[in-house]
């Protein structure tokens, strides 16, 4: 950056510059660094929304370009929830090479256990009375769950699946219960509301019946969401 016409500066010499231009030179920086060694379209936690900002899917924050986006990537926090996710998935013993989707392909998953086959399965939209959210009932039939074995959900963005062409529009619903195949759901990319109430799941071990229910946020929610200083949606 050129100092040399501000204030109290001599010719040729550089001047004190103000925090914003230092803030703006180092986000610059940043952001030219981010781009030797980020390739966007093979990030699996960006996601361009309907007004055109950025979202990052892991520290669910909102960012006005692609810049702001990188320069977020460089960060303390970004960072620190890489390597948070990357601990919990070697300690799981999965991750996104391992897993294939079951009701687009069947799956290959690394264990020795002989697969029955997919669950039976029904799924019902549903909307809230009250705040007038769009959502999905899953139900899932597991008659011959193996025995202490409770069924696993997931959320998968649309860059971390191997089977279909990426497509930032979507993502995908993943429910997994040895000894039976996992199956996923193709769903639309949309926030889902984790809130209690909103976001729930419940096997009945009796009847070997796993319940999911999901409710997506809505326009406003999506919208405001990590804009700091808003209040939160409805309960």
């Amino acid at each position: 950056m050129d100092y040399q016409n501000r204030a109290g500066s001599k010719f040729g010499g550089g001047g004190v510059a103000s925090t914003s231009a230092t803030n703006a030179d180092r986000r610059e920086r940043l952001r030219k660094l981010a781009l030797e060694t980020i390739d966007l379209d093979k990030d699996p936690y960006i996601f361009k929304n309907h007004v055109g900002s950025f979202e990052c899917r892991l520290c669910l924050t909102v960012h006005q370009n692609d810049g702001s986006y990188l320069a977020h990537t460089q960060g303390r926090k970004h960072q620190t929830n890489l390597a948070r996710r990357a601990a919990r998935e070697q300690k799981e013993g999965k991750g996104p090479e391992g897993v294939t989707l079951g009701l687009l392909a069947g799956v290959q998953v690394k264990k020795n256990t002989m697969k029955i086959g997919r669950p039976g399965y029904k799924i019902t939209k549903i909307r809230d009375q009250v705040t007038r959210q769009n959502g999905l009932r899953f139900q899932f039939a597991y008659t011959d769950i193996a025995a202490d074995v409770v069924p696993r959900v997931r959320f998968m963005g649309a860059f971390e699946q191997k089977v279909e062409e990426s497509d930032p529009q979507y993502q995908y619903f993943i429910v997994a219960a040895d000894p039976y195949e996992t199956v996923a759901v193709k769903l639309q990319a949309r926030d889902v509301d984790r809130r209690e109430g909103k976001y729930w799941s419940w096997f009945d071990e009796d009847n070997k019946e796993f319940w999911v229910q999901i409710l997506f946020k809505t326009e406003r929610d999506e919208r405001y969401s990590a804009v700091p200083g808003l209040a939160p949606g409805r309960k």
